[in-house]
């Protein structure tokens, strides 16, 4: 689906998180929020995953208005920094843990269930991990089991903020790669909040720069790296 956000304001107190922010997220691609620590990148991604309201403005899924829709109503999948994998669930249980919270009328059966846990572990390359517990897992390990976590629902929005943050360079390099050719196999709509400048430009098919609330500009990697729109731009990116 498509995003579109208008207008959206948020303050805490006196401190602007977000300033007035417009923008389109498009259907089917993978759109990064890149920008200093504060800048507002993460409050925008709650704002539209509905764990956060906006002070004004309002949000859009496909045309339709969700600004007061609640968070488990906008078929949204999450993953994070700090994938908070159940200890004490394997990695079967893990995954199969959105699904057998749906309604019943929109539940699969366990043979279903099954089928697609199965499926998800081959997707992210971990097919023998059925019965390990998160413990046994390496952590990038554990960012595949929680995007698979995340996936499992068919959600048609995916958020991820600072997903690989936790994870040492060169794990955080290789699960770049996997993240941009699974994104492309399944084409499932994403934004991504990121610091990291190099992971923006690698994963990325539209990246959104924002500092102090608002948004400097919008472009492809390629668009920003060719013609930054302001010398915060070309700072931030390393081009100067």
């Amino acid at each position: 689906m498509s995003i579109d956000i208008q207008n959206v304001h948020k303050s805490f107190g006196n401190f602007v998180a977000l300033e007035d922010i417009s923008l389109t997220v498009p259907t089917g691609k993978l759109t990064t929020l890149l920008g200093p620590s504060g800048c507002g990148k993460t409050t925008l991604l709650r704002i539209i995953a509905g764990l956060e309201y906006a002070d004004s403005g309002r949000i859009l899924f496909d045309g339709v208005d969700v600004t007061d829709t609640p968070v488990q109503k906008r078929q949204i999948g999450f993953m994070f920094q700090h994938y908070a994998l159940f200890r004490h669930k394997t990695i079967a249980e893990n995954i199969a843990f959105g699904l057998k919270l749906l309604p019943k009328d929109r539940r699969p059966s366990n043979t279903d269930i099954k089928k697609r846990v199965d499926y998800l572990l081959e997707l992210v390359q971990l097919p023998t991990l059925t019965n390990a517990y998160p413990h046994q897992l390496s952590g990038g390990q554990r960012q595949r089991i929680a995007l698979a976590r995340a996936l499992a629902v068919e959600p048609k929005l995916l958020l991820l903020d600072e997903p690989f943050g936790a994870l040492d360079a060169k794990v955080r390099k290789e699960l770049r790669t996997w993240l941009k050719n699974i994104h492309h196999e399944l084409g499932v709509t994403s934004i991504m909040v990121t610091h990291d400048q190099e992971e923006a430009r690698d994963v990325s098919d539209e990246i959104v720069v924002m500092n102090h609330g608002s948004v400097e500009q919008i472009g492809t990697p390629e668009e920003l790296i060719n013609n930054p729109s302001s010398e915060f731009v070309a700072d931030f990116l390393d081009l100067v």
